[in-house]
């Protein structure tokens, strides 16, 4: 590179291309093999076959995997994704408690009748629960 030389600048931008796009690259890499041990449809052979290819031909069998399996990787991640969702949906849940204002009044109201809360304690959770 002729150009590159003669201008310091230029090779710094050049080297920062370069870089990103192997970073960009080693993250399409992974991506693809999470996903070929994602697969649930794929026979051990099939895999061992893909990830043979990916290693002995990187850029061309990260490509191509990309390329023939778009619509796999797209479904899988998009199960993934919701499966994770559910499950902080139903920790959230859990945590947060089910109970309707009812029944935590009620609550309250047999922790105040044992002593174990005051009276202005068991007005602000009779308040807290009419304003959920």
């Amino acid at each position: 590179m002729v150009i590159a030389a003669s201008y310091p600048l230029l090779e710094v931008f050049w080297t920062m291309l370069i870089f990103f796009g192997f970073v960009i690259w080693l993250w399409i890499l992974f991506t693809v093999l999470a996903d070929i041990f994602r697969r649930h449809d794929a026979s051990a052979w099939v895999k061992v076959l893909w990830i043979a290819f990916v290693v002995v031909v990187p850029y061309l069998g990260v490509f191509t995997y990309v390329i023939v399996e778009n619509r796999g990787m797209a479904e899988r991640s998009l199960k993934q994704q919701q499966a994770a969702q559910a499950q902080a949906d139903e920790y959230i849940q859990a945590a947060a408690g089910r109970s309707d204002p009812a029944q935590q009044i009620a609550n309250a109201k047999q922790l105040l009748d044992s002593g174990t809360i005051t009276q202005s304690e068991f007005d602000g959770l009779k308040r807290a629960a009419l304003a959920s």
